[in-house]
């Protein structure tokens, strides 16, 4: 009889910590991006980083993005850092919001009048960068930093 009372009991603990074990395994599938951002003119408005993981918004558009930061401007540089990310293909967007208005300003041809840049350096002449064009693969338990420079 105590033989089987401590097994129920053993059971009962078993069912009540695997949820604790269950997030300790997830966390190590999870990845960490950091994103340096560079080439920062002045001290004035926001730095956001947007970090998405499908093509549409990218790369201007905030409102798709998976997940976004804000920072103080910086010309000494800005780290925007996410964490807890399921392995997958991502695509990081970031801008100088100088007037702090939540978006990239443009000219009447809809060239950003702000400064800019996209994960992998890419910056097409005559159009806005792709999602193709920009994207990376973080792998389980990755940990990767990014160097973006901002430009106009």
């Amino acid at each position: 009889m105590k033989s089987t009372s401590h097994f129920v009991w053993s059971i009962l603990l078993l069912f009540a910590l695997s949820p604790l074990f269950a997030h300790a395994q997830d966390a190590s599938s999870q990845a960490t991006l950091t994103v340096a951002v560079a080439g920062i003119s002045s001290d004035k408005g926001k730095i956001i980083c947007a970090l998405f993981d499908q093509a549409d918004g990218f790369p201007m558009d905030r409102e798709p993005a998976l997940k976004t930061q804000a920072h103080d401007a910086d010309p000494d540089g800005v780290t925007c850092q996410f964490d807890a990310l399921a392995p997958s293909s991502y695509a990081i967007s970031v801008f100088h919001d100088r007037n702090t208005n939540d978006k990239v300003d443009t000219n009447f041809l809809g060239v950003p009048k702000e400064a800019w840049g996209v994960s992998n350096g890419v910056r097409p002449r005559m159009r806005p960068p792709r999602f193709e064009e920009a994207v990376f693969d973080l792998a389980a338990g990755q940990s990767v930093t990014l160097d973006i420079e901002v430009d106009r």
